[in-house]
Parts: structure tokens; C-alpha cells; sequence
């Protein structure tokens, strides 16, 4: 697995500061926010490629662009295919970027409040999406995010088939899925199966009553609750099952550090870059063995008119099992 930080996290600097941030802190890569002054849909295109220079530089992979338009499932027409129209500009710019994720937001309410309609709208619009994409051999990603449609494994793949498109799949973030208080250890995992992509890691912790720096309110299924986001392993959110599953699954993708604990970005980064370092230690024996296949070695022995040549045997692969929204009360810092 590879390690990338947020740009998001480190907003109150140019994009050009978040880079070479990232790079100073030995990040493998950068998902960047797709808000100015990072990138937006209408970046110029120049400015685009010495994003592009600027990551070859500081030897940085920008997996993923962590698109903020859609909400298709609530919007109007007019405002669905505005939305349309900001991903296209996304997916142009990140042919420039060799990104091949880009995120979408589907929409709302909370799963738990959606109607039939509401899956049905955003699987319209996410559909047309996806078809797009291919076109450029790039691939669409479903955050499982708090007040959304896709708040759980089961809505997550419930809208997923609804798409029906492969080139769909979904970031796993347990504290996004803290939130919603629903499973984000080993079943997840397992039950998103080859649709998990991508994931998010952060830590949160239900608190009685919000209002200092990094809190908010949420509607959830147990009413409004209030939340205190946190550095990893200061909060609630137990991330050890889930790097565990990712280990035992084979998963070696991204994991990109989304960070808005109320500490100095560069504190908090560094903090959550060696929390996960330490787990991916700590959960690397439950990894899945790569064996190489072996090859038997040649004798000088003659050949015998009666001998059949033997093929190598392979070896055998081990069994061993690796923001809130704004309608409630938004963190300053968006997800």
C-alpha cells in the first residue's frame, strides 16, 4: 500500500506549498482537493501542467482528484448537468494530471431517509459519468460518506448496481462510516469485495456538545449527534481491523490521510503518517504472499528416448488471509 496525503488538509497553502509539503513528509503521493487554490474544473490548462512538472519534481503520484461536484440525487436538471459539465472539465485536466480517479459526490439524504427516486437520479447522472470516463480509461470513485446515499456497505453497493457500470467503485472511510455507525472493520471489506478502490483514513469521537475548533453536528440514525475530529488513535475510530482485512484481502492501493484534527496541518499530518506507517507494520504479517513462480533447474544428464520432459511446478499461493455535510453544520475544513 502507498501512503497519500490531502490536499485538502493544507488549504491555506498554494498548491505548489502542498506539494513539496507532502514530499518533504515522504508521502508517496497527493490526492488533491478539487477546490481553488489547489485545482478546479476551470484551471487553466497551463497551470494544469506545471501541476503536472511540479509532481514529477518532487516525485509525487496524484492518484486520485477529489472531485466535489454532483449531488445529483437532489438537484434539479439544470443543476445536474451543470454538475455534468464540472466533471467533464475534471476528467479533461486529469488526463493532464495521469490521475485515474476522480471523485464524485452522489448526493443525499442520509441513506436511512432516501427515497427509490433518489438512487435512481444520482444512478442517471453517475451512468452517463462513467460512460465518459471510459472513454479516457479512467475510473469513478463513490466516497461511503455520512448524510449521503452511500452511508453503509449495503447503499454503497445497492446504487453501485443501479450504475451497473465497472468502472465505478468506492473509498472506504471509517470515519466517515464512525459517523453513520455502521461496520468499517473486516465485513466491510470483505462485503465491498473488488469494489473497494480506494481509502480514506481519519479519526473521530462523538462528544456531548459541539462548538469549539473541530467539531460539528451530524444527522445520523440516532438523531442529531455532535463529533470532535482527531488525530489517529485519539479518537474513537479503531483502524487496526481495517488494515488487517486490507493485509488479508491483497489490497495494495492507496490510502490517502484526510486530515482536520484542530492541530497545525503539518503536526497532524506527520502525527497520521507514521499512526498508519505503524499499523501497515503491525498488520503486514496478515499480508497475502506473492510467490514467484519457481522454475526447475536443467541437468546435464542425457536425454533418454523414453523420458518426458517435466514442467516447473509453481509454487502454491498461502491461504493466509490485508466533512461534513452543509445542511447540518459543517466542519471549516471540507472533507
Amino acid at each position: 500500500m502507498k501512503i497519500a496525503a490531502f490536499s485538502g488538509a493544507l488549504m491555506e497553502y498554494s498548491i505548489q506549498e502542498a506539494m513539496k509539503i507532502t514530499a518533504n513528509l515522504g508521502f508517496d503521493g497527493i490526492e488533491i482537493a478539487c477546490r481553488e487554490p489547489h485545482l478546479s474544473p476551470q484551471t487553466s490548462l497551463p497551470r494544469v501542467k506545471e501541476i503536472r512538472r511540479l509532481a514529477d519534481e518532487h516525485v509525487l503520484d496524484i492518484p486520485v482528484l477529489g472531485g466535489y461536484m454532483g449531488r445529483f440525487s437532489e438537484s434539479g436538471d439544470p443543476e445536474c448537468a451543470a454538475a455534468y459539465d464540472e466533471f467533464l472539465g475534471l476528467l479533461e485536466r486529469a488526463d493532464y494530471l495521469e490521475t485515474d480517479m476522480i471523485r464524485i459526490f452522489p448526493g443525499g439524504p442520509n441513506a436511512f431517509l432516501a427515497a427509490d427516486y433518489h438512487y435512481e437520479k444520482a444512478a442517471h447522472w453517475l451512468k452517463k459519468c462513467a460512460a465518459e470516463a471510459r472513454k479516457h480509461e479512467k475510473k469513478i470513485l463513490l466516497e461511503i460518506h455520512n448524510v449521503s446515499l452511500i452511508e453503509t456497505v449495503e447503499s454503497s453497493l445497492r446504487l453501485l448496481e443501479m450504475i451497473g457500470e465497472d468502472n465505478v467503485g468506492l473509498i472506504h472511510d471509517a470515519g466517515n462510516m464512525y459517523i453513520s455507525d455502521t461496520d468499517f472493520g473486516r465485513a466491510s471489506v470483505t462485503g465491498l469485495g473488488s469494489r473497494l478502490l480506494h481509502v480514506h483514513v481519519k479519526d473521530e469521537k462523538r462528544i456531548p456538545e459541539a462548538g469549539g475548533p473541530g467539531t460539528f453536528r451530524n444527522i445520523t440514525r440516532h438523531g442529531e449527534e455532535h463529533f470532535l475530529q482527531c488525530r489517529l488513535g485519539e479518537g474513537e475510530v479503531d483502524h487496526r481491523e481495517l488494515f488487517e482485512a486490507l493485509a488479508e484481502t491483497g489490497y495494495g492501493g492507496w490510502v490517502t490521510l484526510e486530515c482536520f484534527a484542530p492541530y497545525p496541518p503539518l503536526e497532524q499530518l506527520a502525527h497520521d503518517r507514521d499512526a498508519v506507517r505503524q499499523l501497515l507494520r503491525e498488520t503486514a504479517s496478515a499480508a497475502v504472499p506473492r510467490t514467484v513462480p519457481t522454475t526447475a533447474p536443467t541437468t546435464t544428464a542425457p536425454a533418454s528416448p523414453t523420458a518426458s520432459p517435466t514442467a516447473p511446478t509453481p509454487a502454491s499461493p498461502s491461504s493466509s488471509s490485508v466533512s461534513a455535510p452543509a445542511e447540518i453544520s459543517l466542519p471549516s475544513k471540507g472533507k
